[in-house]
């Protein structure tokens, strides 16, 4: 079952790059199975916020958790290393394209899993986040990391053997499948392995990225400068209660990833 997921993934993506109205091109998709009962997920309330979901407030028999990766392309990303401190548009329409994907991914697969005898579903919080701490209720990033996808990076991203630059989404369901592992004892960033990169700090325009934190906050003052610039893909995010975080376009910057050595790479 676990590889019939991987591939219907795999053709959905294909299938949507290839339509006449899309721009944007994926790589491969990394995909990961997380146990819906893993400590490290349970205890996200403590490791992210209170008010996170858990599997089993979407679904009550939750058993795992479907975190899947999509690449952009190195040819995507060298659009946004364009000088200056704003996006590309190309970055811009990648967001939005993607972030469609998404939800007609999703819901196919949910879908796909009924066909299967099992339920699935998505939290609405998957594309809400506070206004109040600019932080989502439901982290692909960390549910990603108790699938086994990557580790932490000092640029806040998870680094796949892929590498970052590109998306993450989920999908939960009651399926009993054996479900992957978290990486443990090794460190994909090189500058938390050996300390000899930090070249997102410095690709970071606003200085919200640096070797101690990253300020949000200092960061999503450019994303919304961005989504002014923006305004021709649509505005695909929402905050907490499901209307536009911000609706005049498209809140991207991605600057601390496309240039760095992270962005693309094949680990194996």
């Amino acid at each position: 079952m676990k590889q019939q997921i991987t591939e219907f993934i795999e053709n959905y993506i294909k299938e949507y790059e290839s339509r006449e109205s899309i721009a944007t091109e994926y790589g491969q998709p990394l995909i990961g199975f997380a146990d819906a009962f893993h400590p490290y997920i349970q205890n996200l309330t403590e490791l992210i916020s209170p008010t996170h979901v858990l599997p089993q407030d979407v679904l009550p028999d939750a058993r795992i958790i479907v975190a899947y990766y999509i690449p952009f392309t190195k040819k995507l990303a060298k659009t946004n290393r364009i000088e200056g401190i704003m996006a590309s548009p190309e970055w811009a329409r990648g967001y939005e394209e993607t972030n469609a994907l998404f939800a007609e991914l999703n819901d196919a697969l949910i879908n796909f899993i009924h066909t299967k005898a099992g339920q699935a579903g998505v939290t609405p919080k998957a594309v809400t986040f506070s206004q109040e701490t600019l932080m989502s209720d439901w982290s692909h990033r960390h549910i990603a990391y108790a699938a086994g996808l990557g580790t932490f990076g000092l640029n806040n991203m998870l680094l796949t053997r892929k590498g970052c630059c590109g998306r993450f989404s989920t999908v939960i369901t009651n399926l009993e499948l054996e479900p992957d592992a978290p990486i443990e004892g090794e460190d994909y960033c090189l500058y938390k392995k050996n300390g000899s990169c930090g070249v997102c700090v410095k690709n970071c325009p606003t200085g919200a990225l640096t070797a101690e934190k990253y300020d949000r906050f200092k960061c999503y003052v450019l994303c919304q400068e961005n989504a002014k610039l923006f305004t021709q893909f649509g505005s695909s995010y929402t905050n907490e209660d499901g209307i536009a975080a911000n609706s005049v376009g498209s809140e991207v910057c991605g600057k601390c990833i496309t240039g760095s050595p992270c962005a693309f790479w094949n680990l194996p």
